[in-house]
């Protein structure tokens, strides 16, 4: 069999992304040239790409190479640009109070449980400290008698389930994160908090100088790839890879090689970051150094304290746009990030005249029925794409179980492979101009309804 896949697009994320200019400067990009042949190529070098190599490198002979390619910098695409929140409990944002079915759900505490085990053990292999990956928990927040009501149906959810929380009052939220602005809270223990680009930085490293069979490529981008007598072969335009087995863990950019095509859903999330607060900004803040609050209604906004090495910040993420293209124009982008200030003063009104420091967006993917991208799709090329806006848990979990799909290692996760492999296949989306006209209106709809959890 020969096939031919050209790329057609490369998705576009708007702004500068600000976690990873908390960063040192990266070290420059070793790029792909000239022809070089492999064992395995992964393409993408996010949370499933590096969770691919990480795993395939503990799986594979000592001859085994491992190529992977990233289009730009690794921590300037999406893996660096979401909040940071690596969420074990049950997160379906279709639904009004994140709660599903019942079974559905049980089953995916344990997948991602899996996943957050995986990047703890990164993290202690890799020395990456607790303001990178820590196990520290989160809020729901609720501002609304809607939002309290949502908490409590989800906490009930939580006593069908067997899992543990808090509930929290108006005076404990306070407490915690020092604004009034919030009547309730639900915590849970279980979230792991990341600094997103911190973590893929560190991974990518680590993997880099640990493992020598691992080699990154990044700022080389894949224009098309070729299959013939078994052999797969990515170009970029300065060189070439060749490998027997690819992973594709790009997310949503799978369909521009063809697959999965009007079956996901891209939209794009909007997140900013504050500049650093002085002494006596902290002082009048108050509350606990570090916690991130999730929105009770799922349409809400996310909002993170840091603190540490890149300083005292607070980090607002709210607003979305439905994109078939995979790009934004920066108008529009500019306009839903110019919230971010509002939700900000709304919150923080003791923190007057605190600036935004960065503002970004960045791009994810969904289906219809909530089920993943995620298998063999051609003869040795495996997707562990679409993580259901749930990047960091999912697309972990997604890179490693394709890696133990393509190297035949069915034994260490024989549950856990079944479940993915037997979900259905994202449902078709509605031809155009309805699906844009349909997923702008219901974005718009649930923003709407979302009142002060906005």
């Amino acid at each position: 069999m020969a096939a031919t896949l050209i790329t057609r697009n490369l998705p576009k994320n708007p702004g500068p992304a600000g976690w990873n200019r908390l960063l040192p400067a990266a070290a420059p990009s070793q790029i792909v040239q000239g022809a070089i042949t492999a064992d395995w190529l992964i393409i993408g070098g996010g949370f499933a790409g590096l969770s691919a190599a990480r795993r395939l490198a503990q799986l594979g002979g000592r001859d085994e190479r491992i190529i992977l390619l990233e289009a730009g910098r690794i921590g300037e695409g999406p893996a660096g640009r979401n909040s940071g929140f690596m969420i074990d409990l049950p997160h379906v944002l279709s639904s009004d109070d994140y709660a599903g079915n019942l079974g559905n759900d049980r089953t995916q505490l344990v997948l991602n449980r899996r996943a957050i085990e995986f990047a703890l053990d990164a993290g202690d292999e890799y020395g990456l400290d607790d303001e990178i990956i820590a196990q520290s928990g989160k809020i729901n927040g609720a501002a609304t008698a809607r939002g309290m009501a949502a908490n409590i149906a989800y906490a009930r959810h939580l006593d069908q389930l067997g899992e543990p929380y808090e509930l929290l009052d108006e005076a404990a939220m306070r407490e915690r994160c020092g604004t009034g602005y919030y009547r309730h809270g639900l915590y849970t223990p279980g979230t792991v908090m990341l600094h997103p680009a911190a973590y893929v930085r560190g991974l990518a490293e680590a993997l880099a100088n640990g493992a020598p069979r691992v080699q990154i490529c990044e700022d080389s981008p894949v224009l098309g790839m070729d299959h013939s007598h078994g052999i797969w072969q990515a170009k970029m335009a300065e060189g070439s890879v060749s490998a027997p087995r690819v992973i594709m863990a790009m997310n949503g950019h799978v369909e521009s090689f063809g697959f999965f095509k009007r079956r996901l859903v891209h939209l794009f999330l909007y997140a900013s970051m504050t500049e650093a607060l002085d002494s006596d900004a902290v002082r009048r803040l108050g509350g606990t150094p570090r916690w991130g609050v999730t929105p009770s209604d799922p349409i809400g906004s996310t909002i993170r304290r840091i603190s540490g090495r890149s300083g005292d910040r607070i980090i607002v993420r709210n607003q979305s746009t439905y994109a078939s293209s995979m790009e934004v124009p920066d108008r529009l982008a500019a306009r839903k990030m110019a919230h971010h200030e509002r939700c900000f003063a709304a919150r923080f009104g003791m923190l007057t005249g605190t600036a935004m420091e960065y503002s970004w967006g960045g791009k994810l993917c969904l289906s219809l029925n909530d089920v993943p991208a995620f298998g063999e799709i051609e003869d040795g090329m495996f997707s562990a794409c679409c993580q259901n806006g749930l990047g960091t848990a999912r697309g972990t979990l997604s890179g490693m179980l394709a890696a133990d799909l393509a190297s035949g290692n069915l034994r260490d996760n024989h549950q856990s492979l079944h479940t993915m492999l037997a979900a259905p296949p994202p449902k078709k989306l509605p031809p155009e101009p309805l699906a844009s006209i349909g997923a702008s209106l219901t974005l718009a709809w649930r923003e709407f309804r979302a009142g002060r959890e906005l």
